[in-house]
């Protein structure tokens, strides 16, 4: 049951679908109070209750015990005092004691979560600008809640099938010559490729929509070329519109008005890449036309896959904020600057991008049509582009899937794009924290995601790269990413690329199951990704583990998180069949018992484990994704009697899908210690089962 709360003057974000009318009478369970503008929001707190939700934050699954906030932050230090990130998901799960209850609230402003922060036995939001909508979810069960729940906010984006394919990204790719270099770089090494990403430099002075012709002289060329690699381009497009006359782009939405104004209706500017730039206003259904249909001008040139950034919106500085900033330090000039001195002056410039006050300064149109200053709108802002772009797609191309991912987002964006998890770095804790965001944004209808492998900032190392790479395995968005002036982190770089080549083969192999997972799940509105709580609710241990993750209905993963590691601790809450993977070819399959155990594992070996009675579909692994046989298929798994497992598949590119029609019934008979399997169009392998 869902039940829709309305206080103040909400803003309509999108996020819902079908939305409940508000209901009359007060709302439950929380104690409400107002200072000022701001509404807050109280519930007390069990001992043992859990809270899950926020998607994108940092810090573990269960979110009790920390203060974080909603408003989308260009921030690239991933660390636990950091209360904001790109996103703002704001769905809370309470469970435990004799409470299950989902909770989200609606409201494109600064939300403050203090979840058991300032007193750990009392939740407190606020929503700092008091006007929101409040939706109650009560269901039965964990899994029950997050499917009203996304129900609620619609279905999820579906990328095409190429994009679950091994991606390599680089800021710092600068001309076409390097582009090949790293093809060429995997085809000769055999290391599995599906696409490559250009970053800034590909662009005509960082312009959107533009191409160099000095770096990438003939785009449609180059694309031509890299599909007969069986490898797609995917470019990156920023949020900022450069400032110059003569850029058309620029000068079609100062014309028409597109760009967001500041309180006297003149033109907003702020910095970021290219310098001074405009920024379109997303919040408007012809400006969102107008953007995405610029996204033609590359596809047109063989792109079928983007990357949104910078949309939170990012800024580096606005003129008036420069321009005070270097007041304040010219007025210091001469002085014996002291402590206090020393300290105001490093924060005149370190504070001078993403300052609250410029957020403040300049506005949008809501969809009411009634002008909104940004800040009360900020998390809707890179939201609004992902839908743009993929709004501008679906006109141009209708029957086809393209490749969207964005940094910022909002509940309603997981409808047209997936999301990365931001600039990380690269540090183990960055590897773990992948893990731990991977359910949190599956609940808030992000299933297509995946962070930075081997870490965005900072200098990776090889055992590093090498563990996140095994991770990766399993996660939809599988990218190598780096940042300008670290060390190169192409696969073929390390001593241990062999290695890494055999954990990217099991990526390839297990391809037929993580497709059929996600696009179950896009269709059913379920979590590929869960909390073990999901599944074992009645388990305090399984409750509290965070290092494990239910993948799909059938498997745990339990990555190798800690530098030097040669193995970990693993809690299973039943039976299950550990699959000691090598390679797509060298693997274990081993029998184990409930419980707590202690896995070896070598620095090249991953473990997957399998519920017992279930089974899943291997492939033989292959270079890029068109090259999997979907249909020559080996069976892992424990069983002790017949079993069934429904595979879907589809063209992998077509719009038009549909669970009913992809379904492929895999049916295990097993009689006198022999396992038969059987599958439409399917040739299948059981000998690899193991049988009681």
């Amino acid at each position: 049951m869902i039940r829709r709360y309305d206080f103040g003057t909400p803003i309509e974000t999108g996020a819902v679908v079908s939305a409940p009318q508000p209901q009359a009478e007060p709302l439950p369970y929380f104690t409400l109070s107002r200072s000022d503008a701001a509404l807050s929001f109280s519930l007390p707190l069990s001992p043992d209750e859990f809270i899950f939700g926020l998607g994108e934050s940092v810090r573990g699954v269960n979110k009790r015990g920390y203060r974080y906030r909603s408003f989308n932050a260009d921030e690239s230090t991933h660390s636990e005092d950091r209360a904001s990130l790109y996103a703002s998901h704001n769905l809370l799960i309470f469970f435990g004691g004799t409470r299950l209850l989902g909770v989200f609230f609606d409201d494109p402003g600064a939300v403050t979560f203090d979840l058991g922060y300032t007193r750990a036995d009392e939740a407190v939001i606020t929503s700092e600008n008091g006007d929101l909508r409040v939706y109650l979810i009560e269901e039965d069960s964990l899994k029950a809640i997050v499917h009203a729940f996304r129900q609620l906010i619609g279905p999820s984006y579906i990328p095409p099938k190429w994009a679950f394919g091994y991606i390599q990204s680089r800021w710092g790719y600068k001309c076409e010559a390097e582009i090949r270099d790293v093809v060429r770089g995997h085809r000769e090494r055999h290391i599995p490729l599906d696409g490559v990403c250009m970053d800034i430099d590909y662009m005509d002075a960082f312009k959107d929509f533009t191409v160099s012709a000095e770096r990438f002289p003939d785009l449609p060329a180059l694309c031509e070329d890299m599909r007969g690699e069986h490898i797609r381009l995917i470019p990156i497009i920023d949020a900022g519109v450069k400032q110059e006359d003569g850029y058309d782009v620029c000068d079609e939405g100062l014309e028409k008005g597109y760009f967001c104004t500041k309180e006297d209706g003149s033109p907003f500017i702020g910095a970021v890449w290219p310098g001074r730039s405009f920024f379109p206003d997303f919040l408007r259904e012809d400006v969102r036309a107008w953007f995405g249909a610029q996204y033609a001008r590359l596809t047109d040139a063989g792109i079928e896959g983007f990357w949104n950034d910078m949309n939170e919106p990012a800024l580096f500085y606005t003129p008036e904020g420069l321009e005070a900033a270097i007041a304040e330090a010219e007025s210091m000039r001469g002085r014996n600057a002291g402590l206090d001195d020393f300290f105001h002056l490093r924060s005149v410039f370190s504070h001078i991008a993403g300052n609250p006050a410029d957020y403040r300064s300049f506005y949008q149109q809501a969809p009411d049509g009634l002008r909104v200053r940004h800040d009360r709108v900020h998390n809707l802002y890179g939201a609004m582009m992902t839908r743009a772009a993929g709004e501008g797609m679906q006109a141009h191309e209708p029957d086809r899937r393209h490749l969207f991912f964005s940094r910022s987002s909002y509940i309603g964006a997981h409808r047209y794009g997936g999301v990365w998890q931001g600039d990380n770095k690269s540090w183990w804790s960055h590897l773990l924290l992948n893990l731990k965001m991977m359910p949190s944004l599956n609940m808030c209808g992000f299933l297509y995601t995946g962070a930075d492998l081997g870490g965005f900032g900072c200098n990776t190392t090889e055992d590093l790269l090498l563990r996140w790479l095994q991770l990766g395995v399993f996660t939809p968005l599988m990218r190598n990413h780096a940042a300008l002036n670290t060390r190169d982190q192409e696969i073929y770089r390390f001593g241990m690329q062999e290695d890494m080549k055999r954990v990217l083969s099991v990526r390839y192999a297990l391809l037929p199951y993580l497709y059929s997972e996600f696009m179950k799940c896009a269709l059913t509105d379920e979590c590929m990704f869960r909390p073990l709580a999901f599944d074992y609710p009645q388990d305090n241990t399984a409750c509290r583990t965070e290092d494990q993750m239910m993948l799909g209905s059938e498997c745990m993963i339990a990555p190798v998180y800690e530098q030097n590691a040669r193995g970990r601790h693993v809690y299973l809450p039943e039976a299950m069949l550990m699959i000691r993977l090598r390679s797509a070819e060298d693997y274990d399959l081993i029998p184990m018992d409930r419980g707590h155990h202690f896995i070896d594992l070598a620095l090249g070996e991953f473990p997957l484990f399998v519920r017992r009675g279930c089974f899943i579909p291997f492939a033989r692994s292959a270079e890029w994704v068109e090259a999997v046989d979907g249909t020559n298929l080996t069976l892992l798994g424990w069983l002790s009697g017949d079993a069934a497992y429904a595979l879907y598949d589809d063209d992998g590119i077509s719009t038009q899908v549909s669970l009913e029609a992809g379904l492929t019934p895999i049916r295990v008979r097993v009689a006198d210690g022999q396992a038969a399997a059987s599958g439409e169009g399917l040739t299948l392998y059981a000998d690899k089962l193991v049988l009681d």
